[in-house]
């Protein structure tokens, strides 16, 4: 069985969707700043980037950073679907085109979400909530993004969400009917249910951190897996929550 889904992955399609996840991650390699760089920026503010001419949200404008969130949701996000992929293709034997329609499906719930998230990453970079490198300049800010995301995994949203993740089999089954697109865009909804609260915490964690955007990518995985998801979701809420008040009593 193990042999047969590996040669599965094999096919032109399969190599396609991994191509893409990788160049997704070195697309955002070639976008981070480098940690030296950051610690510079700490040191000198805003200003040291607008004399180095680096390239931000702010200075860029909101095209490049659609780009930005969209790398971010391919790389981060692509990962947690491949079980959902895999059981769609094990399904019906798809042809290519149909099994792209899927992915494309899905990778449209997430250029939408990459829309907005740019959006509001340059609303929060004008109120002074975050540094022109995407990381929160305010302690509140912070452990408000944390309590958001730590409640949210005890919320019966994300619960329906995950359960959906979980048994592709069963969803997939209960919308076959309406076909590859729109069963992709159902997949990305419900994966964005799951993960949205996560991938606002690059907030916190930095925009372009790679650092953060893997530990987030292993959390999200293992978050949809049924036998491990099931004992990570509540108590990496309790983790959240308890970041929050440390970030607060630190701030005070």
């Amino acid at each position: 069985m193990l042999a047969d889904r590996i040669r599965m992955m094999g096919a032109p399609h399969w190599l396609i969707l991994f191509g893409a996840i990788l160049l997704a991650w070195g697309g955002l390699f070639l976008m981070a700043v480098p940690g030296d760089l950051r610690a510079l920026s700490d040191l000198y503010g805003a200003d040291f980037w607008q004399t180095l001419c680096t390239v931000t949200l702010d200075g860029a404008g909101f095209a490049s950073g659609v780009v930005m969130w969209a790398l971010m949701s391919a790389a981060m996000m692509l990962p947690t679907a491949l079980p959902a992929f895999a059981t769609y293709d094990d399904l019906g034997r798809q042809t290519e085109a149909r099994f792209g329609m899927l992915v494309a499906g899905y990778a449209l719930v997430w250029l939408g979400f990459s829309v907005l998230a740019a959006a509001g990453q340059m609303v929060l970079y004008r109120v002074d909530l975050i540094g022109v490198l995407g990381d929160s300049r305010s302690p509140l800010f912070s452990a408000a993004l944390l309590l958001l995301a730590g409640f949210y995994q005890f919320s019966p949203v994300k619960e329906a969400c995950l359960s959906k993740c979980r048994q592709p089999l069963t969803f997939f089954m209960s919308h076959w009917d309406e076909g590859p697109l729109r069963n992709g865009l159902r997949l990305g909804l419900v994966c964005l249910g799951c993960c949205w609260a996560l991938m606002l915490l690059a907030f916190v964690g930095g925009v372009m951190n790679l650092g953060f955007m893997g530990i987030a990518t292993l959390i999200m995985v293992l978050e949809k897996m049924p036998a491990v998801g099931r004992f990570l979701t509540r108590p990496l809420g309790v983790v959240l929550v308890a970041g929050a008040f440390a970030v607060m009593l630190r701030a005070l």
